[in-house]
């Protein structure tokens, strides 16, 4: 029987991979500007400051847009919450550091959105600001998680939001939609990643127990779901609209994960990881078909 390595071992054991890991990151991903994105010269002040409050007939872009941006600019103001959450698991060393760099960079995510909406008078600025002072008052607290479980949730978050953003850049809604949308999926795509070779190189240090946390998070998984100002959840709404479907995710967000961790094909699982292998073929939220 393998023997499982405590929370603390793992830190220790991954955290020269956590800093390679970094720095190819940071090597990797786009030095981007959040202000190159928004349209200025198209801005206007409100009835505040003299100008014109925002009324429906001002926003040019569709229904399915709209939603798809409400979301992602309001997942991303509970930044504060998932950084917290994070950080209790990452708080030492190089995995503070990414704790750090991921933060940083999801809040510019969140500046570009936000800024783009208001700009362009896209949604109901009132609206937008009374959801967000809800969405973030709720909060999001999750449930206590050990350090494989914790990895190998965000990668399975990161590439579920990057397929948010893909599907919302398909609408060709407008070329600065689209621009953005892309621009954010690409991060999305890099911080999967990230976490993904952290799981993998959890992997080879200890295979059952990796292989367990990762088939439990597939079956607790679950993507932030905002509460919209009409009182309808962002979860059925996003389904409905084709920018991301639960009833996908085991194509588009599980099924890539395992193939890139070679979870099929390893020969190194014990009698216990093997058993969750085994179990793994046949789960539905994998295999829709199954």
């Amino acid at each position: 029987m393998q023997k499982n390595l405590t929370d603390r071992e793992l830190l220790e054991a991954l955290a020269d991979v956590v800093d390679r890991n970094l720095a190819r990151h940071i090597d990797t991903v786009a030095d981007w500007q959040p202000h190159d994105y928004v349209p200025w010269s198209d801005g206007r002040s409100f009835e505040f400051l003299g100008g014109t409050d925002w009324t429906p007939d001002q926003s040019e872009l569709g229904e399915t847009a709209k939603l798809a941006l409400t979301v992602s600019v309001l997942v991303a103001d509970n930044l504060p919450s998932y950084h917290r959450e994070l950080g209790k698991a990452l708080r030492t060393g190089p995995w503070w550091r990414w704790v750090g760099r991921w933060t940083a960079e999801e809040n510019r995510h969140e500046i570009l959105i936000r800024n783009y909406l208001m700009v362009a008078r896209a949604v109901d600025p009132v609206e937008l600001e009374r959801a967000r002072m809800a969405h973030m008052t709720l909060g999001y607290r999750r449930e206590p998680l050990h350090l494989i479980d914790v990895l190998a949730n965000a990668a399975f978050e990161e590439a579920a939001a990057a397929v948010r953003h893909r599907s919302t850049a398909a609408l060709n809604e407008n070329p600065i939609v689209t621009g953005i949308a892309e621009r954010i999926a690409a991060d999305d795509e890099l911080q999967a990643e990230f976490f993904a070779d952290l799981v993998a190189a959890a992997l080879d240090l200890s295979p059952d127990q990796a292989v367990r946390a990762i088939a439990d998070r597939i079956a607790g998984f679950r993507v932030p779901v905002v509460e919209l100002p009409d009182g309808r959840t962002s979860d059925t709404l996003l389904a409905e609209a084709g920018i991301y479907d639960p009833a996908r995710e085991g194509e588009l967000v599980f099924a890539p994960l395992l193939e890139r961790w070679n979870i099929f094909t390893r020969t190194d699982f014990g009698d216990e990881g093997k058993a969750v292998v085994e179990a793994l073929r046949t789960d539905a939220r994998v295999f829709a078909s199954a």
